[in-house]
């Protein structure tokens, strides 16, 4: 599936109020994340923009625990980060894009982080987001997430993960067809 066809994949009512009622809950349970936003603002365009409700069930159900992290005045869109305290187990043992999966002759990982985004409708964290997210909590204390790798550094066979040890946020380096059962990726969607 490319991430313009999943616009057309559509949510049962059941699976449209289950997720509707998970992003409640977790969006009145960590109110640091968004002050000064109301969550019946965010269901109303949530509401307003059904489409989007198809990525953020996905990043639900690959463990993400999708949340509003803030709001853009000048857009009026709300936006989303995967904020699961590890990065999101259904997402992780991938290489970072397709030329790194395709240059390991073996033991390849089953998908890569930027066409499992994509597949999803949802963007990789940069790792100005990702810094910003960190502010917000402790994320990644036992795992890393691949962010998006400026171009400089892909075209040299390189990528980018980040985590966060010893209260610090760290950025490293591994080469772009590397994959570990600790490193995910994680995501972002502007509704």
């Amino acid at each position: 599936m490319t991430a313009s066809s999943n616009n057309d994949i559509k949510l049962s009512p059941e699976q449209r109020e289950g997720l509707l009622e998970t992003l409640k809950a977790r969006f009145e349970k960590n109110m640091n994340r968004h002050q000064g936003l109301e969550w019946a603002n965010v269901q109303a365009k949530l509401e307003a923009q059904p489409d989007k409700l198809w990525p953020l069930h996905e990043m639900e159900r690959t463990g993400g625990e999708p949340d509003v992290v803030g709001h853009d005045d000048e857009t009026g869109e709300y936006i989303f980060y995967d904020c699961s305290a590890e990065s999101p187990k259904g997402r992780r043992s991938v290489c970072y894009d397709r030329e790194a999966l395709e240059s390991r002759k073996e033991h390849k990982p089953h998908n890569n982080a930027i066409e499992m985004a994509a597949a999803m409708g949802i963007d990789l964290l940069t790792e100005a987001q990702y810094r910003e997210m960190q502010k917000l909590g402790k994320y990644d204390l036992k795992t890393s997430s691949w962010v998006k790798t400026p171009e400089s550094i892909r075209t040299l066979g390189g990528a980018v993960f980040c985590d966060r040890r010893y209260d610090t946020v760290f950025m490293y380096h591994n080469g772009a067809e590397s994959y570990y059962g600790a490193r995910g990726f994680r995501g972002s969607l502007r509704v």
